[in-house]
């Protein structure tokens, strides 16, 4: 599995004891204003300001001054002298050949940003022709990813990333990826049962975090989002040593806010 690791850099899924139950989130609702919102920037060539935006969009005059201002910062869209607004340099690189390279530096400078914000390694993964493939991990000598002592690709019934992707997936799509991995015990706390693990994927509702309390591995414990552009199936990820697993709620919810900005790096 070929990751890519930055320190400027580390993801896993299940329950412990003292760890309560992540809040609901919708990180999607946010990239979707974002677009449309792009999408009339792009109608005004010579500029629009924030309250026509506003308007045009039939969205608060709040919200589309706060997606401006974080749009901006990202180089999207560009403020003019008279206050408003056209697209931003961040545009002019999209038909160059290096528009892969662009969008791999965008990922792994927000992922740089969540573990520094998260105080913990954070990933980035991929459903993929079949396969479970974590694309990107950003850890740091405080922040250490999980230890890789079973390939990611063959633990997908016990790491948070494999059942995030897993749960995105339909009950046929399930049923294949296990029918290719059989599922293995990895801890006490893994989970085996095939029949189980359908019915909890079945029932994963999508804006909450998946958490793998100490299911891959001992000493650690993870919480994953989805992240999803078009029919792409993707996740982010987190991994805290299971002494700090006091902060994994919290921190699951941050991390479901937070990838908005990341699944709009990628969309665009």
């Amino acid at each position: 599995m070929a990751a890519h690791k930055a320190q400027a850099q580390g993801g896993a899924h299940g329950s412990a004891p003292g760890v309560p139950a992540p809040r609901t989130v919708a990180p999607r609702t946010s990239v979707e204003r974002a677009l449309r919102l792009i999408e009339a920037v792009d109608r005004h060539v010579y500029g629009a300001s924030a309250e026509e935006l506003s308007h045009e969009l039939g969205l608060p005059g709040d919200a589309v001054r706060r997606l401006l201002r974080a749009l901006a910062r990202d180089g999207y869209v560009e403020r003019l002298s008279d206050g408003s607004f056209v697209l931003g340099s961040a545009f002019a690189v999209l038909g160059q050949g290096n528009r892969e390279q662009m969008v791999q530096s965008r990922l792994l400078a927000k992922l740089a940003s969540l573990r520094d914000e998260l105080g913990a390694a954070v990933y980035f993964a991929r459903y993929q022709e079949g396969e479970v493939s974590v694309q990107a991990v950003v850890d740091g000598p405080l922040t250490p990813s999980v230890h890789e002592w079973v390939d990611f690709r063959a633990s997908g019934h016990a790491s948070a990333v494999g059942k995030c992707l897993l749960a995105q997936l339909d009950h046929d799509g399930r049923r294949d990826h296990f029918a290719r991995h059989p599922t293995a015990r990895f801890t006490s706390r893994t989970t085996v049962d095939t029949d189980a693990l359908l019915h909890t994927l079945d029932r994963q509702p999508a804006t909450v975090p998946v958490l793998d309390l100490q299911e891959y591995a001992l000493g650690t414990v993870c919480a994953a989002v989805p992240v999803t552009a078009g029919a792409a199936v993707g996740c982010l990820a987190l991994s805290l040593p299971t002494e700090q697993a006091h902060r994994l709620r919290d921190a699951a919810d941050v991390l479901a806010l937070r990838a908005a900005p990341v699944l709009l790096a990628l969309t665009l």
